[in-house]
């Protein structure tokens, strides 16, 4: 049987820095990232304590503290050591059980251009609340990006309290409201479309945007999610689309959450439009990406993987919206955030509305309703695209009028015989 060391340091005399000699206590630890290192502490020097014994006596409390705390209780973890271990043991793919790569990806970024140049050789148990405070208020950067800040560094002490670096996080304080106070609230409303310019800017697209609008301002798709959609995930004839995956920087990940994975709806107006995209594009087949890459520039990964869309959104969409006279700021969620403005305004059930956008949460007493139905979602969904569907493109009283589609499109099994396409695609 293997027998536990016990650390007990040992006292020698050295030369400080600055020529005198001095009783130093000496002892080994094992540093977060796994190695093994001499420390040491200053007891005094040989003028206050003329003998070796007199020193071991004053060596004592740090003595005393390695037997009753253990090795790491003097030694000195700076954040940089810390963040060292926090990358190897979270900021890797762990694949289901692990965080996502956007996760992983805005985390690091993070502590790349924040927190280490600040805080790189500060020891961990030197990081106090109000200093912490003062150096985000002197943050030139809206509320929001500090308050994920915050939220960083408090995942980071959390994880050296799990790893028993340390008992506390001074983030969060021992108790409510005695951690950094940083406010997270927007400084600036949201962009939403109203229903005339959504119509204006569909007309001015082509097919394959006009197809990724629809698909963002109707289904509540995330860029990620609407980047990583295959043609295996959509279900013509049940009009359904599983959110399996989501790509980020073209790694394929996770979805969000786990709510993120329940089945989207989609309306047989939406349907037909992407029914026609999977006529008109190259790569049809189950396994393509829906907006699959056919730029000559990729190379072998040509149709391989999906396109950015961040430079769909700059090359294509925000064009065609400044063409029309949209002044607005668009961007990838401001369609899902009109499509969550206009769910609302048609007077929704607020569990209905969780739903549909796959939030974990619908915040204090929305999750004590009852799970919604398919039925329920997806009549829901349809009177928003009837709404963006009415010539006059304006709301009455607030709300959309009911959709009611064509007899013909009532399911997906009679939408694939309108288009001619096998049954089970």
């Amino acid at each position: 049987m293997q027998r536990t060391r016990i650390q007990r340091g040992g006292v020698n005399l050295d030369v400080s820095s600055s020529g005198r000699n001095v009783w130093v206590f000496r002892w080994r630890v094992t540093m977060p990232n796994g190695q093994r290192v001499m420390r040491k502490r200053v007891i005094g020097s040989l003028e206050t304590y003329r003998t070796k014994t007199a020193a071991e006596k004053a060596a004592g409390v740090f003595r005393m503290t390695l037997l009753d705390k253990g090795a790491t209780a003097l030694t000195t973890i700076t954040i940089r050591d810390l963040v060292t271990h926090f990358r190897e043991q979270e900021l890797v793919d762990r694949g289901e059980e692990g965080r996502a790569y956007s996760t992983r990806d805005r985390c690091e970024s993070v502590l790349t251009k924040w927190i280490l140049p600040r805080w790189e050789k500060t020891p961990i148990d030197q990081i106090r609340t109000v200093a912490v405070e003062e150096w985000l208020r002197s943050i030139s950067r809206a509320k929001g990006t500090k308050a994920k800040i915050r939220n960083t560094m408090s995942v980071l002490f959390n994880h050296a309290i799990r790893w028993g670096f340390m008992h506390t996080n001074p983030m969060t304080g021992p108790v409510r409201g005695s951690g950094v106070r940083q406010s997270a609230k927007r400084e600036h409303i949201p962009e939403v479309l109203d229903v005339a310019e959504f119509q204006i800017l569909l007309d001015e697209l082509q097919l394959r945007e006009r197809v990724m609008l629809w698909l963002g301002m109707t289904a509540g798709l995330r860029r990620g999610e609407l980047a990583g959609l295959r043609w295996c995930d959509v279900n013509f004839e049940k009009l359904t689309i599983d959110v399996l995956r989501s790509v980020v920087d073209q790694q394929v990940g996770r979805v969000k959450t786990e709510a993120s994975k329940k089945p989207v709806p989609i309306d047989p107006y939406v349907a037909e439009d992407l029914l026609d995209w999977r006529r008109t594009t190259k790569y049809a087949s189950p396994e393509d990406y829906v907006f699959a890459t056919d730029a000559a520039r990729a190379g072998a990964k040509r149709g391989k993987q999906p396109l950015w869309l961040a430079k769909v959104m700059q090359y294509h969409i925000q064009p065609a919206a400044h063409r029309v006279g949209i002044k607005k700021q668009i961007a990838w969620h401001t369609f899902r955030h009109t499509y969550t403005t206009l769910l609302h305004a048609n007077g929704e059930d607020v569990k209905v509305v969780q739903e549909l956008l796959r939030h974990g949460s619908a915040k204090i007493t929305m999750d004590v309703y009852a799970q919604a139905v398919t039925k329920a979602k997806r009549t829901a969904q349809n009177r928003v695209v009837a709404c963006l569907r009415t010539p006059e493109g304006g709301l009455v009283d607030n709300l959309c009028p009911q959709s009611v589609p064509s007899p013909e499109l009532a399911n997906g099994s009679k939408l694939l015989k309108r288009f001619g396409v096998p049954d089970g695609i």
